[in-house]
């Protein structure tokens, strides 16, 4: 059984009395146990996507699917209420600044107590007795004395790694992590990796890894889905998509990472992708990655399909970098 499946979700934003898509026609599914991450150029969607999961997008949002469904319940057949408990008890999200994310009026006790009591568990001895667990389990030393701090008083890792424990209250099937180490330096991001996947193994959930970080998602993933201008551009393996990307803004992304000993001349540039991504009152006519694709075919002023290619995954482009048949 799948663990998390979408098909066909879109979200909109209301601008100037229009609405318009931030995610269209996006779909995904989700095994038990997976590590799956999510890859794109910054205002590609992935945290919307995210959000929209999580069911905390904004007033001004609207979100519509034809399915999607989390641990065996379709969210689209509930009342926004029900949705959001429902998630509460099988998913949860650590953002990118644990400073945004914890409040800085209240003590890490209140909040993690917060969080127990949403659980159901109650009781001031046994929540206390929980919250040492936590904070044990994510490699805090002196919890007792963390517990009774603001979250201004602890460092950036140290506060992420609250927000890690706080994540796995309740032992959610499904953990999202939103760039949960782009404010932090690269010894405590090894860290709070670390701990980020044993959390897995412990509890054998799934977990989606969103980040610009390729070579983070070739040592902690199983799969890729690549986001661009709010669509599935591309999903396979991770080796796949590393070896062999099939769509050219994979490739796009992966050749603009620098190669250790690669050789560059005297005042030449690194590779970029020309251009930028499209505003969402200008999405282009047809293919989004259409006026930036030196790939681009007359073909490509009507909308790709997100199509299977055998032993590979499933591409959205009239021309995929290695032609194979269709399943």
């Amino acid at each position: 059984m799948s663990l998390l499946h979408i098909e066909n979700l879109n979200v909109s934003l209301k601008i100037q009395n229009n609405d318009a898509l931030i995610l269209e026609q996006f779909s995904l599914r989700m095994a038990e146990n997976e590590r799956l991450g999510l890859v794109g150029e910054s205002g590609s969607g992935k945290s919307t996507l995210a959000l929209a999961i999580m069911g905390l997008l904004s007033n001004n949002m609207k979100l519509t699917a034809d399915y999607m469904n989390l641990d065996g319940e379709d969210l689209m057949k509930m009342s926004l209420e029900d949705r959001r408990y429902y998630i509460s008890t099988k998913a949860s999200i650590i953002f990118q600044d644990p400073s945004a994310s914890l409040n800085p009026c209240f003590k890490i006790s209140e909040q993690i107590n917060e969080i127990l009591s949403l659980h159901e568990i109650r009781g001031k001895k046994l929540m206390h007795q929980k919250a040492i667990e936590l904070l044990d389990a994510v490699a805090i030393r002196h919890p007792e004395n963390v517990l009774k701090m603001f979250p201004y008083q602890l460092s950036g890792g140290m506060n992420q790694r609250v927000a890690i424990a706080i994540s796995m209250i309740g032992n959610p099937k499904l953990l999202i992590a939103d760039e949960p180490t782009t404010s932090l330096d690269v010894t405590i991001q090894a860290q709070i990796l670390k701990l980020l996947f044993e959390q897995k193994q412990t509890s054998q959930m799934g977990i989606i890894l969103i980040t610009h970080d390729f070579p983070l998602l070739a040592e902690n993933t199983d799969k890729i889905g690549v986001i661009y201008s709010g669509q599935m551009m591309e999903h396979a393996s991770t080796q796949n998509i590393l070896n062999h990307p099939h769509h050219p803004y994979s490739k796009a992304l992966l050749d603009s990472i620098p190669q250790m000993g690669q050789r560059h001349n005297k005042g030449s540039r690194l590779y970029a992708l020309s251009g930028q991504i499209p505003s969402l009152e200008n999405i282009p006519v047809g293919c989004r990655l259409g006026p930036r694709c030196n790939k681009a075919v007359k073909l490509c002023v009507n909308p790709p399909l997100l199509k299977s290619i055998e032993n590979h995954g499933k591409v959205r482009c009239h021309s995929p970098l290695y032609e194979k048949k269709e399943q």
